[in-house]
């Protein structure tokens, strides 16, 4: 009897994870010193954000964070390049376990964009630690009005998306390495959490992980529809007060 056809489905919505996650497991297990490096980290990441948004990004120096965490300038150069870098370390390191789940996972799906969607929402249904969603929200709202800290995303989303693609050119069969597929598909993946972000930024009160993987979910529905979507001009009448029609701008000339 012939097998029957799977329909292609679009983003599984990941399950929510029982007990201590692998990467908590795995922390336990590691040496006392190395349990107390990423203490470290994670204090600096915490006092960083309360210090940036009580005080102000700028107002707050390097060396009051390190004399508030008791670590040198040396130590928080260990961990972080910037103040920039600190400030949104609760989203990179989302990113950065993308990159880990990417380079270990069984990479087949119906398309390259679902295994990508998929891959995502799988990383982010493992980012239990305690006060996460907490340190992500503070990190964007600084992120809303501290011009640096976008620059430096914009930095850290072509490095990953370069080392995100450097894995799926080992692990996968593309057909050339000038593919551009590969690099459209993770641009979309991107460009689809930055808008959940900003939507689940947004939400009153403090939304949690949950919330934020609702809307990233939402955001990968919408991207077909955005792909086909018409373009349909306005009637004349319709169009804003102020400027002319770029068509009549132009006869001007």
């Amino acid at each position: 009897m012939p097998e029957s056809k799977k329909e292609p489905q679009g983003p599984k919505t990941p399950p929510e994870p029982q007990g201590p996650t692998a990467r908590t497991r795995a922390q336990d297990q590691l040496p006392l010193r190395e349990r107390k490096k990423l203490r470290t980290r994670q204090t600096l990441i915490d006092t960083a954000l309360e210090r940036f948004t009580e005080r102000g990004f700028d107002a707050t120096t390097l060396d009051e964070l390190c004399d508030a965490v008791d670590v040198s300038k040396r130590t928080f150069f260990r961990n972080f390049t910037s103040k920039e870098d600190v400030a949104m370390a609760p989203t990179q390191d989302l990113w950065t376990a993308f990159l880990d789940e990417l380079a270990t996972r069984d990479l087949t799906g119906p398309t390259l964009l679902e295994v990508l969607q998929d891959t995502l929402l799988d990383t982010l249904g493992r980012m239990t630690a305690e006060e996460w969603a907490r340190r992500v929200l503070l990190s964007r709202r600084l992120a809303e009005k501290t011009p640096s800290m976008g620059a430096h995303g914009l930095e850290f989303c072509d490095r990953t998306c370069r080392a995100a693609l450097t894995v799926l050119h080992r692990r996968l069969d593309l057909a050339e390495a000038g593919d551009l597929r590969p690099r459209l598909a993770l641009d979309v993946v991107l460009a689809a959490f930055h808008c959940a972000l900003d939507t689940w930024t947004a939400r009153e009160g403090t939304p949690e992980r949950a919330d934020l993987a609702a809307d990233l979910r939402t955001a990968f529905a919408a991207v077909p529809g955005s792909l086909t979507m018409t373009a349909t001009p306005r009637p004349a009448t319709d169009r804003p007060v102020g400027r002319p029609p770029l068509s009549a701008r132009s006869t001007r000339r």
